[in-house]
């Protein structure tokens, strides 16, 4: 097996570790009250039940790419996964470090942010680019739109919209 294959398994292999990073966070942030700390401390509006079921969409969609990406050598594939992961992973996890640092306060979903989210990021983004699933323009393509995301679910979900 020449090296630019065993890069490419590897990259297939490694992105099946944001779904989970994901699905670990989700629990942190429920258990750590994540809906009520952005009311009472972001300003924001969130319940529970939104939280539940933004967060059901959002891994399933996440899936749904990580499938089509393990299973296809689709361009647009990885850049709508990396796109979306790096939305809800990567942007996320730097989203809860500086809030935490910002209010000084515990942010619920900063220890996952912090020991998986954002090594795996890294990790992700170095196998991405070592194995070539994206050039460079289309990556730093890709990590502005998962940051486009992440502030517009930022904006509805939490803000409603509110200017």
């Amino acid at each position: 097996m020449n090296t630019d294959t065993l890069k490419q398994q590897t990259f297939r292999r490694l992105i099946w570790l944001m779904p989970v990073a994901f699905a670990l966070h989700i629990v942190e942030e429920y258990r750590g009250g994540f809906p009520a700390w952005v009311t009472y401390v972001l300003g924001g509006s969130f319940n529970n039940l939104a939280f539940a079921y933004n967060n059901a969409i959002f891994l399933v969609i996440m899936v749904g790419l990580t499938v089509w990406v393990s299973r296809s050598s689709s361009r647009l594939a990885v850049f709508l996964l990396i796109a979306w992961s790096s939305g809800n992973v990567f942007w996320d996890g730097l989203f809860h470090v500086l809030t935490t640092a910002k209010f000084d306060r515990y942010s619920p979903g900063l220890i996952t942010a912090s020991v998986l989210y954002l090594p795996i990021s890294l990790l992700i983004g170095t196998s991405t680019l070592q194995s070539e699933a994206l050039s460079v323009k289309a990556f730093l393509g890709a990590l502005a739109v998962g940051l486009s995301l992440l502030v517009f679910v930022i904006w509805y979900g939490l803000f409603h919209f509110a200017i």
